[in-house]
């Protein structure tokens, strides 16, 4: 399977760059939408939660809290989402050419690194404005964006080999993946939740990812490395179900589709 994927590998580079650029075709701010969406609902957050909830972030600045969370987190729903619709949205592809098709959620996942990467820009400038001194710590962070990566692409994986049997999951999954959000520490950190219940937590893959990437910005940020381990383990497991799965439903997508 790896030397097929391989082989076709400049497939799924057009097919994620084309998805770029339909996204931001004929669009006004073209690729600032990567960097408005996490910003202006970090500002929200920060006034909600920050200001009048009093929602503590554990002594890390408020924006910095809520964007470390936001830009990976914005990155997994849309992976998830679009890839859960990668198969049913290219119908005609599916059914007139041979082609993997893991090629279509992997092209889902390599495109949206693309916002990813644009949108983590603006950690500059937090760093300079709130005078963060960069630490070791910060190595974690790519192997982070491969953690993301991967974690989004074994649930898009599954969530579309579904979706081609069962059509109501278009209209499941943007409702588990908001229900998802509350689930995670995004807007509240994973210490504020009683001891009793950190059990729940650590069970969300996405909670030892998303205290990652705060403590990878913030040095001075102390980490479960128990949360980041498990996180990991649950990654590799759905990534063996999801392919597995996938491979299992794949010769029945181009009757189905």
């Amino acid at each position: 399977m790896l030397s097929e994927l391989w082989t076709y590998r400049e497939l799924a580079y057009f097919l994620a760059w084309r998805d770029v650029k339909v996204r931001y075709k004929q669009t006004v701010l073209g690729v600032l939408w990567a960097v408005l969406q996490p910003f202006l609902t970090m500002v929200l957050f920060t006034v909600l939660f920050g200001q009048l909830a009093k929602i503590p972030t554990d002594g890390v600045p408020g924006p910095i809290f809520y964007f470390c969370a936001l830009v990976p987190w914005t990155y997994f729903s849309s992976t998830v989402s679009n890839a859960g619709m990668s198969l049913v949205g290219n119908r005609d592809l599916l059914t007139k050419i041979y082609f993997p098709r893991l090629i279509l959620p992997i092209s889902v996942a390599l495109s949206n690194l693309v916002d990813f990467f644009i949108g983590s820009a603006l950690f500059i400038g937090f760093i300079l404005y709130y005078e963060i001194p960069l630490g070791l710590n910060l190595l974690l962070w790519p192997l982070l964006v491969v953690l993301m990566f991967v974690l989004s692409l074994a649930l898009g994986l599954f969530l579309a080999a579904l979706n081609v049997k069962y059509r109501d999951f278009r209209y499941a999954i943007p409702f588990a993946i908001q229900l998802l959000m509350f689930a995670t520490p995004i807007i509240y950190p994973a210490s504020m939740v009683p001891e009793k219940f950190q059990w729940i937590v650590a069970v969300n893959p996405l909670s030892g990812l998303i205290e990652a990437f705060r403590y990878a910005m913030v040095p001075d940020r102390a980490l479960s490395w128990n949360f980041l381990w498990f996180s990991i383990a649950v990654t590799v497991v759905l990534l063996w179900v999801g392919v597995a799965y996938f491979k299992k439903a794949e010769k029945a997508f181009a009757d189905i589709v």
